[in-house]
């Protein structure tokens, strides 16, 4: 690659040069014109949003808004719910992946998804990381504990669970327990992470672990996380949504979204005023 055109000349001004660099970030996930129906209600409306490789991207919003909505949409959850329509695309590796033909069980391998409530299968932590692997085939079983330790390395739990791996996972506590689903979701080797509200059925120290967790598994994915939390928005990441009644209202680094908002919507949610 040839970086001598992109080198800032003297009198370009540091806002300059970080919008340049801003420019050139890659997209990993292109909304365009997504609306999303229950029934006939329309709960987000012609949705627009580039989302970045290797960036976290925090949806905010009061309760209702349709921050969760559109983050199902992105691995099509809301397929489960007989009422729910999609119109517009969500393009992916090149491809609208509200496609009917898309195989929706590969998509969800490629974007998976934590939820608000840590949801263990009843089965020992070893076999939570390995249940979606066996049934796709692998049964290496030298493998398997490798994507194991592996993937535990990655969600930061294995130093507390290596010793007891055949033991139940509903044994952990709900902080283990949320992170031991992280562990499950990167054990498919996803492209992308989906987190609904990780963290707020857990207590500050649960919750802090996971934020750094998040800032650590930036490195290697690209993360959508929905939360209420505007501390928690501010602290892990790159770029913010504003979610209002179905709109996007405003999207942005996160940094300009909590110190300069462009819109006066955005700034009554971020200092209080409602929500």
């Amino acid at each position: 690659m040839n970086y001598t055109a992109d080198r800032p000349t003297e009198t370009e001004t540091e806002e300059t040069i970080l919008k340049k660099a801003a420019s050139h970030k890659e997209i990993v996930l292109d909304v365009k014109d997504l609306s999303i129906f229950y029934g006939s209600k329309e709960a987000v409306k012609r949705a627009n949003m580039g989302i970045e490789k290797n960036a976290v991207t925090a949806l905010i919003g009061p309760s209702g808004c349709g921050k969760s909505t559109f983050i199902r949409s992105i691995n099509r959850m809301n397929d489960l719910i007989p009422s729910s329509r999609a119109e517009g695309e969500i393009i992916y590796d090149g491809l609208n992946i509200l496609r009917k033909d898309i195989n929706v069980v590969a998509l969800r391998a490629e974007i998976g998804m934590v939820f608000q409530k840590p949801n263990p299968f009843p089965k020992s932590i070893y076999n939570n990381i390995t249940h979606a692997l066996k049934y796709n085939g692998q049964k290496d079983k030298q493998a398997l504990d490798q994507i194991v330790e592996e993937s535990l390395r990655k969600a930061a739990l294995w130093d507390e669970v290596k010793d007891r791996l055949h033991q139940s996972a509903l044994s952990l506590s709900g902080g283990q327990q949320q992170r031991l689903c992280i562990a499950r979701t990167l054990a498919m080797e996803p492209q992308i992470l989906l987190l609904d509200e990780p963290a707020s059925a857990l207590d500050p120290v649960s919750n802090a672990k996971i934020e750094e967790l998040i800032l650590q598994l930036k490195e290697d994915y690209s993360i959508v996380i929905v939360t209420h939390n505007m501390s928690q928005a501010s602290r892990v990441s790159d770029k913010t949504a504003f979610f209002f009644n179905g709109d996007i209202v405003e999207y942005d680094d996160t940094k300009k979204i909590f110190t300069n908002p462009s819109e006066t919507k955005t700034e009554e949610y971020i200092s209080g005023r409602f929500g």
